[in-house]
């Protein structure tokens, strides 16, 4: 009877109470007057207790608002305290938190909106516009808009608008709430294979192992100082090194609303950073800032990276003039990451995307016309021949929202089918040679083609296009046209204001130049050929072939 009666409270334990947030809330005790959060701007810093107050008087102003345990709360914000509090007062109140992507534009805010129907939507005021649009574009309008800065708050009729600072309630006054670790707790979006959002539901286990992930990989103590350069919006900019790890292990993280090279290294220098997270286009212009004015790095422990394979030049570059202990991670919004490359494999193994992670199981399996290939179809490992990478991993979700579509194109038998196509070794180290979706990436940003395409080909003047990126030295990769017209007059600037116009279209999946020709290349199906326009659109591009519009600038 005791044996089976401890059992049964362990697991009730388990189940109810080895959350998240439990987690963090062990941290505003044990942890209490160490530094959680510092903002760079302003100098300001909220110890554990600080910020695990603030957490639950903002979980009450939710649970005032009418947020109820299950309820969805979308928040476009930049990296913040706002954001970091938001995060952990959501799951507070049992509610399910959904950060937007602030590059958005209006129709795909919309979209989001319109899929997870918030109760309340937070914003930041510098986004007023595209919420704006999104507002009205939406068939759903959330309950309740709280506005986050000094910009004039979007108002709704039958909608109550609410800002940031006057959310949190002044008594901590929490509803009883029964939520297990198997309920969802954050919903990210990623874009799939239209291009368009598709909601990824995680749960608290997912949270947990994805900060233990994190904590055995980099290794991530107490006693680090993070900042992850990119947007939290992402499950690399979130969880790798940002509130999901650091406020799990009692770290601090610094968050940084906007990239700028020369501000990041001035940080480590200033605060003793220990770890910096971002894109491989951040590492590069990093590397470049260091060298034209050096700064003391001898605080950081490691830098992380993740969205493309490391070249070897690249590696020797950032290993002699950032830090030595340079990571690369590769995965996905719905897996995190589930390959790992680390400095002990530089240079020998640069331009590979590692090996697998400690919990994770990764293969490359064939590809199949008519079907996914099972999770024992692997293809050889002698680094040539090509198949498709599959994880399976705790950290993975196992479903999309509302996309049954889609996930029955992902999920299968356990596994996660990425979408990428590589080969692996026999050392099982993978390397990453394409899309199967041909999806390219700018800036550590997705960019799926036919998005783009039908953009463009809803201009009068389009007969068809065909989307492809080419190399470039900042973004990684810049965004390409393709054009097939009717029309002589036709020029870049006209379908660059096209596309600046299009409410479906965001300002960094925008074509750079553009190149009319008479034809595309299609198959015998008359499917596009993005594989043969890849291949020889850089040559093209190089030779000026392409005509870029008055201003082709990336803004992000």
């Amino acid at each position: 009877m005791t044996a089976s009666y401890n059992a049964r409270a362990y697991r009730e334990y388990f189940e109810n109470d080895f959350t998240y947030l439990n987690g963090f809330r062990r941290n505003t005790t044990r942890y209490a007057n160490r530094v959680a959060v510092t903002d760079p701007d302003t100098g300001r810093q909220w110890t554990y207790a600080e910020l695990g107050e603030r957490v639950d008087r903002i979980a009450t102003g939710l649970a005032d608002a009418g947020v109820r345990a299950g309820d969805v709360v979308a928040y476009q914000l930049f990296n913040g305290i706002e954001f970091a509090e938001l995060y952990l007062a959501v799951q507070a109140v049992g509610a399910v938190g959904s950060p937007v992507n602030f590059r958005l534009a209006a129709g795909e805010i919309a979209l989001a909106l319109d899929t997870s129907t918030p109760k309340v939507f937070v914003y930041d005021t510098d986004l007023t516009p595209g919420v704006q649009g999104a507002l009205a574009r939406a068939s759903h309008t959330p309950a309740v808009l709280v506005s986050v800065g000094d910009g004039e708050p979007v108002a709704a009729r039958g909608v109550t608008v609410v800002r940031y600072r006057d959310l949190p309630a002044e008594r901590v006054a929490l509803p009883p709430v029964r939520r297990t670790v198997w309920d969802e707790t954050t919903r990210l979006y990623t874009s799939g294979t239209t291009g368009m959002p598709k909601g990824v539901p995680l749960n608290s286990m997912i949270e947990i192992f994805s900060a233990h992930d994190v904590i055995m990989h980099f290794p991530l103590g107490p006693e680090d100082k993070t900042l992850n350069m990119t947007p939290w919006f992402h499950r690399g900019g979130l969880y790798s090194g940002g509130p999901n790890p650091t406020f799990y292990i009692g770290a601090q993280v610094v968050p940084l609303r906007t990239f700028d090279a020369d501000r990041v290294l001035d940080l480590v220098e200033e605060h003793g950073l220990t770890f910096l997270i971002g894109a491989p286009t951040n590492l590069a212009m990093l590397a470049s800032a260091q060298e034209q004015r050096p700064r003391n790095l001898s605080s950081l422990r490691g830098i992380v990276t993740m969205g493309a394979p490391l070249e070897k030049e690249a590696a020797l570059r950032y290993q002699q003039v950032l830090n030595p202990r340079i990571f690369n991670g590769y995965g996905s919004t719905e897996g995190f990451w589930n390959t790992f490359l680390r400095p002990a494999d530089l240079p020998a193994h640069a331009g590979t995307a590692g090996r697998a992670c400690t919990d994770d199981d990764v293969r490359v399996v064939r590809v199949y016309p008519d079907r996914l290939a099972d999770a024992d179809d692997v293809v050889a490992h002698d680094g040539e021949e090509v198949g498709e990478v599959i994880v399976r991993s705790p950290k993975c979700a196992n479903a999309y929202f509302d996309s049954p579509d889609q996930e029955k194109s992902k999920f299968h038998h356990g596994w996660l089918h990425i979408g990428d196509l590589a080969t692996w070794d026999a050392e099982e180290f993978v390397t990453i040679v394409g899309r199967k979706d041909d999806m390219l990436i700018s800036g550590g940003e997705n960019v799926h083609p036919v998005q783009v395409e039908e953009v463009l080909n809803e201009h009068p003047a389009v007969v068809d296009s065909l989307v492809v990126g080419v190399p470039d030295e900042r973004w990684g990769r810049i965004v390409v046209a393709y054009v097939v017209t009717d029309d002589p007059t036709l020029s870049a600037d006209r379908l660059d204001e096209h596309c600046r116009e299009h409410p479906m279209l965001s300002s960094f999946k925008r074509p750079r130049a553009y190149r009319i020709v008479e034809s595309l290349p299609v198959s015998a199906t008359g499917k596009k050929l993005h594989y043969k326009a890849t291949a020889t659109a850089a040559d093209e591009f190089a030779a000026g072939l392409f005509t870029a519009p008055t201003d082709s600038r990336i803004t992000r």
